[in-house]
């Protein structure tokens, strides 16, 4: 493969000394560097049978070749979409390479070619992909020539999409993963991240993606670096070669000289040193300077965090997402094995308190499982979250059940996502109360008084009618993330509109603060447990404002408590009603700036 061309920030790779190697701008989504070898997500060996085709069968396997192509281009148009909220250098590179793509499986010479070894050769498609993209390599190769060398790493691109949508070969598989491999890939998926191990996977690098979407924070809940919006990566990456991740700054490195790796062995060191430091707050009390005490929760994706959460100094867990029961597999989850999974984490928190969330799919986030789930024609406004458990009933009672006989094993609550009104959250304890009688009747032991049904508050709506629904709820968690979208009507995956995204908007804080109080009139716990709860530029505002309980990645906990431990209340506080007289976005942002660098955020 040729060297990189040169490129401009943000876009394409910029040359730089020592032969080979390349360096990418994108966007910085969770900080760490990480140092290894490629793996290059998609570009796996596929197994492909070398039988021939029946002259009888010449129709139905072009048949099944053209589907192939179709879905190909699919995938590629989306893709394309994605491309618009990218950088205008970066989108106009990496939609130049995307339609070179799409021409490729539009009447190409690679598509006839297949076509004709299919009807003529009697090939199976599959083998008719290898051979035709061999063919046209190989004359490309024997030209000399930069531009057509360039163009071959293009065919075998196209021919590996043909070939994994020909196989039906998943791609949320990472086997045979070098130690400490950075994944390099055009999208990964929540459900992909989901399946990585960091004990295994460094980081990973992709050409699509923002930072606030759930694949940034699920990268951020793992601790994994990780860069995305990254134009033209795959094609410059081979499987093996050496890899700088700098998920701070937003900075792939390929192919590094040996300065380079010194100077980022010693930046890695650096940041583990300074994360070393931070640990050291684990055993100390969340307490601020005037002596007020904090509740920092975790927020978990996976159980196998759990042990994460504990060395982090976590008081319990804020809230444990239930959709990884449902990740990655063709079949719902029955009672007895969503109870051994949620007993297990109960266990490794060794009597701390637990918050499970009730299933939570929609939007990015549609389990498989559930495959003939219709997203609708907006899957975040449609049948997603409680709405779904509501509508099929069987889905709520066995994971009600399921939690019920694990909350004999420790303390546990239970969150309802996307509540909009009362009668919902009155529908919830209706079924759990059905479901506590059905065990009852089974002989199943399960705790009495049942464990405590909270909302989640995310939804404008039920902001504005907390003093309602804290009557029929026993907590409040504020999940700002969707909050904030639904608020300032932003999808915050989406990168064209990312940028509107806002927690510091007005609009946005009086629905917390509105929430807040609300919970505290009626003597009703309530805490964060969006993504501001993990960053301490808002630590001071949300105590100023009445919340003593975060819940964030296990990652955070130290920087939060740090940034508690320096804070005085009181003054947090008067600096929380100054903000809230104010109705400028821009002078909200300076006043908490203002307020953290006086104080230090660390």
């Amino acid at each position: 493969m040729p060297p990189a061309r040169p490129a401009s920030r943000g876009s394409k790779p910029r040359k730089t000394r020592g032969e080979g190697m390349a360096v990418f701008d994108g966007l910085g989504v969770s900080p760490g560097i990480a140092i290894g070898p490629a793996y290059v997500h998609g570009v796996e060996a596929f197994a492909i049978a070398e039988c021939g085709v029946a002259p009888d069968q010449v129709e139905s396997e072009l048949k099944r070749f053209r589907a192939g192509v179709e879905v190909s281009l699919k995938q590629l148009a989306k893709l394309k979409r994605k491309t618009a909220a990218l950088p205008a250098e970066a989108a106009e590179e990496l939609g130049h390479l995307l339609d070179a793509h799409t021409q490729m499986l539009s009447q190409s010479r690679l598509v006839r070619g297949v076509e004709k070894r299919i009807a003529e050769n009697l090939l199976m498609p599959e083998s008719a992909v290898r051979a035709e993209a061999d063919a046209i390599a190989e004359a490309f190769e024997a030209m000399d020539d930069s531009y057509l060398a360039q163009r071959v790493q293009e065919v075998r691109e196209v021919a590996g999409r043909l070939l994994r949508n020909l196989t039906q070969t998943p791609w949320g598989a990472f086997k045979n993963v070098p130690n400490g491999a950075i994944v390099v890939a055009e999208e990964i998926t929540p459900a992909d991240t989901a399946v990585m191990d960091p004990e295994t996977i460094g980081g990973f690098a992709t050409m699509i993606g923002g930072r606030e979407g759930h694949t940034a924070i699920m990268a951020r809940a793992l601790g994994l670096p990780a860069v995305l919006g990254v134009p033209e990566l795959v094609g410059a990456v081979r499987p093996g070669d050496d890899v700088i991740l700098d998920g701070e700054a937003g900075r792939v490195i390929v192919r590094p000289t040996p300065a380079t790796l010194a100077k980022y062995e010693k930046k890695r060191q650096e940041f583990e040193k300074a994360e070393r430091r931070l640990a050291r707050t684990a055993k100390l009390p969340a307490i601020t300077k005037d002596s007020v005490p904090f509740t920092l929760l975790a927020n978990l994706e996976l159980p196998r965090e759990v042990d994460l959460a504990v060395a982090s100094g976590a008081a319990g867990v804020g809230l444990l997402r239930s959709e990884f029961l449902f990740m990655n597999r063709d079949d719902v989850p029955g009672e007895d094995e969503q109870y051994e999974q949620l007993a297990q984490i109960l266990r490794g928190m060794n009597g701390k308190l637990v918050t499970v969330r009730t299933l939570d799919v929609g939007g990015e986030k549609l389990a498989s499982a559930l495959g003939d789930l219709s997203p609708g024609p907006n899957p975040a406004l449609g049948l997603r979250a409680i709405r779904l458990g509501l509508k099929r009933p069987e889905l709520l009672d066995t994971q009600l059940a399921a939690i019920l006989r694990a909350a004999m094993v420790g303390p546990l609550r239970i969150l309802v996502p996307m509540i909009s009104t009362p009668d919902e959250m009155v529908a919830v304890r209706e079924a759990l109360a059905k479901a506590a009688r059905r065990l009852v009747r089974k002989g199943v032991a399960i705790p009495d008084p049942l464990p405590p049904l909270g909302a989640m508050i995310e939804v404008p709506g039920a902001a504005l009618a907390a003093d309602a629904l804290a009557r029929v709820c026993d907590f409040f968690a504020l999940g700002t993330n969707d909050l904030t979208m639904y608020t300032l009507a932003i999808d915050r995956g989406d990168e064209q509109v990312a940028h509107l995204y806002n927690p510091l908007h007005p609009a946005v804080l009086r629905l917390i603060q509105f929430t807040a109080e609300a919970a505290l009139r009626n003597r009703i716990p309530v805490s964060i447990c969006g993504e501001i709860a993990g960053d301490p530029r808002y630590t001071a505002l949300l105590a100023g404002l009445g919340i003593r309980e975060l819940s964030m990645s296990p990652t955070k906990i130290a920087r939060v408590k740090s940034r508690v431990r320096a804070l005085d209340l009181s003054a947090a506080t008067q600096r929380a009603r100054a903000v809230m007289d104010e109705s400028d976005a821009a002078r909200i942002a300076a006043l908490v700036d203002g307020f953290n660098d006086s104080f230090g955020t660390d």
